[in-house]
């Protein structure tokens, strides 16, 4: 009797335990599974009836998206205390990172087009969309500032709401002492927000479980053949940015050896692609860019800590590949117009990207929101997103330290003898890093 009223337990508390990560994993191989027997017996109803769990996730994201960007914005712009003082290196420093989230997340849709991830099924019907005429440039640049925030809010115009939360942020900074009790209100507001998002995002396995008995009863195995290509894309988009890009930057901006560069800032590369969170390894990449690279201290303190915030081009890299699987997994024929709103809303957006495990796809469906595609195709992506965050985290690390590499540079703060010193990579200083 024990042994049998021990089990469930002991197999709940082991399937609690597990790492979210893995969890998705299982949910969405589990829902394939149940999902493919089901369109293969016939019984598409069933499948059709477990979708409303997967409806009440994608709500639950969809109501996160406007309080989460506005403040995470707010709390990232006022984390530049003192702009008077680090006024040159600020503008220099958000121009570089966003710069390079606007060509991460150009590249990203240029590989979606290519190579077409979402190419050769159909699933039109899973989403009823209206026409809708696509704006101007001039109209996209001229609806960014909004009339009404709170209007915006409630329409959930996502670009309005990115401007708005940017100059309220920058107002707080110039308010200086009065704002301060503000600043910190925002700064426990993020807080609570974040553990909200971190609550949603832990029944992922259940809404990624129930719309993949969905899709996967609705449209069989045809439908899994795609999710292979967008892991090639993004990984080849994060290859194609770091050598290219990065490595470009630094011969071209900074008259400086690139070879170099990627072997200073191995350390913190490894740490990103294990643990896929900017934030957790900013301890390791500070140190790396001290000490392999040469930076000083007083700009990688500054530089570093705004791109675990704002610097988000693995991130963009991957919402511009999936942004393109979805548009044509659902057969929706994107505009000059969405493209450019797709560049704006990541880099844009990117600022306020938590660097967390999971922030990804909260910013998927904000991109997938901006230009009207289905956020079912949000939780397809969640099964394999694992995989394209380690990817896209180690990107981001390597672009944090790139921008603070050339900050240094320009201002005169990088110890080329320390830049030009082979450093030995070995398990020791790597752990005394993490230490």
């Amino acid at each position: 009797m024990n042994d049998r009223s021990d089990a469930p337990r002991g197999l709940w508390g082991r399937w609690r335990s597990m790492l979210l990560w893995k969890q998705i994993f299982l949910a969405l191989a589990a829902g394939v599974v149940i999902g493919v027997v089901l369109n293969q017996t016939g019984n598409e109803a069933a499948a059709e009836a477990i979708k409303p769990i997967g409806t009440i996730f994608v709500n639950a994201i969809k109501m996160l998206i406007v309080p989460l960007i506005f403040v995470s914005l707010v709390v990232g712009m006022t984390s530049m205390h003192d702009m008077s003082k680090m006024g040159r290196i600020g503008l220099k420093t958000v121009a570089l990172y966003l710069m390079t989230t606007a060509v991460a997340i150009t590249i990203g849709l240029v590989l979606g087009a290519v190579i077409q991830p979402g190419a050769g099924i159909d699933m039109s019907a899973a989403a009823a969309m209206e026409a809708k005429d696509a704006p101007s440039l001039v109209d996209t640049i001229v609806g960014l500032v909004p009339t009404n925030p709170v209007s915006a809010s409630a329409e959930g115009n996502v670009l309005q709401i990115i401007v708005f939360a940017i100059l309220f942020g920058i107002a707080i900074n110039m308010a200086g002492e009065k704002g301060r009790i503000v600043r910190d209100f925002f700064d426990s507001l993020s807080e609570v927000i974040y553990k909200l998002t971190s609550i949603i995002i832990g029944f992922a396995p259940y809404g990624v479980f129930a719309l993949m008995v969905w899709v996967a009863g609705t449209y069989g195995l045809e439908l899994l053949l795609p999710l292979g290509a967008v892991i090639f894309a993004v990984y080849l988009g994060c290859v194609i940015h770091a050598l290219v890009v990065y490595g470009g930057m630094i011969r071209l901006g900074g008259g400086l050896n690139p070879v170099r560069f990627f072997q200073g800032v191995l350390e913190p590369q490894m740490v990103a692609f294990t643990s896929t969170s900017s934030s957790g390894t900013l301890p390791v990449t500070m140190t790396a860019v001290q000490r392999n690279l040469g930076a000083s201290k007083g700009v990688s303190s500054f530089v570093l800590p705004l791109g675990a915030t704002i610097n988000m081009d693995g991130t963009a890299l991957y919402q511009g590949v999936c942004a393109l699987f979805v548009a044509q997994a659902f057969n929706v024929d994107l505009a000059m117009g969405d493209y450019v709103t797709i560049v704006l809303t990541a880099t844009l957006a990117s600022i306020g990207t938590a660097g967390v495990p999971g922030a990804g796809l909260i910013m998927l469906s904000l991109v997938l929101t901006s230009v009207g595609l289905p956020l079912e195709g949000v939780a397809i992506i969640a099964g394999i997103d694992r995989i394209l965050d380690m990817a896209r985290t180690a990107l981001n690390v390597t672009g944090d330290a790139a921008v603070t590499v050339l900050v240094a540079k320009s201002e005169g703060e990088l110890d080329q003898a320390a830049y030009d010193t082979p450093h030995v990579l070995d398990s020791a200083s790597l752990k005394e890093m993490r230490g």
